[in-house]
């Protein structure tokens, strides 16, 4: 079976509805977070979204972005995804669309960063670094926004926890062979967070089964 990739035409132009499918409360958490940015985000300020995909988030945050005069930068690695980016907001001005790893660039300055579905695609032993560097690079005042997979619980209930992440899939009319593929197409690519690398500061927004959410302030 082949690993996940999200660097083909095929999962690009079908991401966005694949991830609703996926992911049942996404709508709801894009919407938090976008309300969260709105009581960080200041004039003239900065917004970077690492690993942006279709846009999801650019497209909710560009009324604010405008009218506070501020700009903002997608860093996207997938070529696949960075087509469909250019595609849909190559226009815009106060919008720079990177088409590249977060890991080897230099880290734009910015107020707000947003990691969303993202850190459980870096690699383990580069986390870590990637959040100091973000760190350094945002503005005093600023904020840090995470959400991703997380698996911190033991025992039966860390298996129940899987089921309700299922179910969900299931209700929203996943057919249970495919999460089964996408499930085994993961393995070594997609690696759920420590919550521990966030550190004590980190202040949770969300939590559904799996996945979770954070605000870091700086």
């Amino acid at each position: 079976m082949n690993s996940w990739t999200f660097n083909t035409p095929e999962i690009a132009n079908s991401f966005d509805s694949h991830v609703r499918e996926q992911l049942p409360w996404y709508d709801m958490v894009t919407d938090s977070v976008v309300y969260i940015i709105k009581n960080y985000l200041s004039e003239n300020n900065s917004i970077v979204d690492i690993g942006a995909s279709t846009g999801n988030m650019i497209e909710k945050l560009l009324p604010l972005v405008k009218e506070r005069s501020c700009d903002m930068v997608a860093i996207e690695k997938s070529e696949s995804m960075y087509k469909v980016l250019l595609e849909k907001f190559g226009s815009i001005p106060f919008l720079d669309i990177d088409n590249s790893d977060v890991l080897d660039i230099h880290m734009p300055k910015g107020q707000i960063y947003i990691l969303f579905l993202t850190l459980m695609f870096i690699p383990v032993s580069m986390r870590q670094k990637l959040l100091q560097r973000i760190k350094e690079s945002c503005v005093e005042g600023g904020v840090i926004i995470v959400v991703d997979k997380v698996c911190d619980h033991s025992g039966y209930f860390s298996t129940v926890l899987k089921r309700l992440t299922w179910n969900q899939k299931i209700l929203q009319g996943a057919k249970p062979e495919d999460i089964l593929i996408k499930e085994m197409s993961l393995a070594g690519v997609q690696i759920p967070i420590n919550a521990t690398i966030l550190g004590d500061d980190a202040k949770l927004f969300f939590r559904m089964g799996e996945f979770a959410g954070w605000v870091i302030q700086v």
